[in-house]
């Protein structure tokens, strides 16, 4: 269900929705060979795989965001200051909340959200104990390991418009990505630790404005991701809202999120 689509006197819609969903993305340079919206396209693609029996209504997408450094100082990336998104994002959730619809999905396309995401719905939870939220980053609901299997070689495919991100926005919309052979590709720097860590860097190692060996990005590779992603998603989403029962040969999503603390 669009939410979009609602008329004033639907309003019982929302009520009869089991959640909601909200499409996270940024207008954000990701190279030469990338459109600016990739993330609004990934984070509304993916909104609109989201299985129809699972009785969820869709908004309309957040498209801007903050970025970091590395990307906002790329001519045509527009970057909304960190407390101008959480109090944006804030209102946004607690008006979906005064709906009745107490669960809601953020799904994300962009990494910058993930850290002010997780800080909104702490925050709204406080004044809405009854709010649950499930963040969703697409590009998790597919194993890193899978690489070699997607096609990728030499190369996870992952990063900020490499192959990986780029195949899926061909999977959903092959128009978009136009990669040239005078495109620049950027190896991957070795990994510090096999242990997750952070940095934060205005101008990392090999890096325009994006990463990758982007002339493997291609739509077969990119329906896959987009496949795998989507089924993956559906049953996280699905365990979130139902449980898990009794002998399911999958792992819960929710599980492995509710360890990480």
């Amino acid at each position: 269900m669009d939410a979009g689509e609602f008329h004033g006197r639907e309003l019982g819609k929302f009520k009869q929705a089991a959640f909601a969903v909200l499409p996270l993305g940024s207008f954000e340079y990701h190279g030469p060979h990338s459109p600016f919206g990739t993330d609004i396209f990934l984070a509304e693609g993916f909104s609109n795989l989201i299985r129809k029996d699972l009785n969820g209504v869709i908004y309309p997408a957040v498209p801007y965001s903050s970025c970091p450094g590395k990307t906002a100082n790329y001519e045509g990336t527009i970057s909304v200051r960190p407390s101008t998104m959480i109090e944006y994002l804030s209102d946004i959730l607690e008006g979906i909340l005064k709906l009745g619809i107490h669960r809601i999905v953020l799904l994300n396309a962009h990494d910058a959200n993930m850290g002010l995401t997780r800080s909104v719905t702490e925050y709204v939870t406080i004044r809405h104990p009854e709010a649950k939220f499930l963040l969703v980053n697409w590009w998790q609901m597919v194993e890193v390991g899978k690489s070699a299997e997607i096609g990728f070689i030499g190369t996870s495919g992952r990063g900020h418009g490499g192959p990986f991100e780029m195949s899926a926005v061909k999977g959903l919309r092959p128009d978009l990505v136009n990669v040239k052979p005078e495109d620049p590709e950027f190896r991957e720097i070795d990994k510090y630790s096999t242990l997750p860590y952070v940095t934060v860097e205005g101008s990392p190692e090999a890096w325009d404005g994006y990463t990758g060996l982007i002339s493997q990005t291609a739509i077969d590779k990119g329906k896959m991701i987009v496949k795998e992603a989507a089924e993956n998603m559906n049953k996280l989403i699905e365990n979130w809202i139902f449980g898990t029962k009794e002998g399911d040969n999958h792992e819960s999503g929710v599980k492995k999120a509710n360890n990480r603390d």
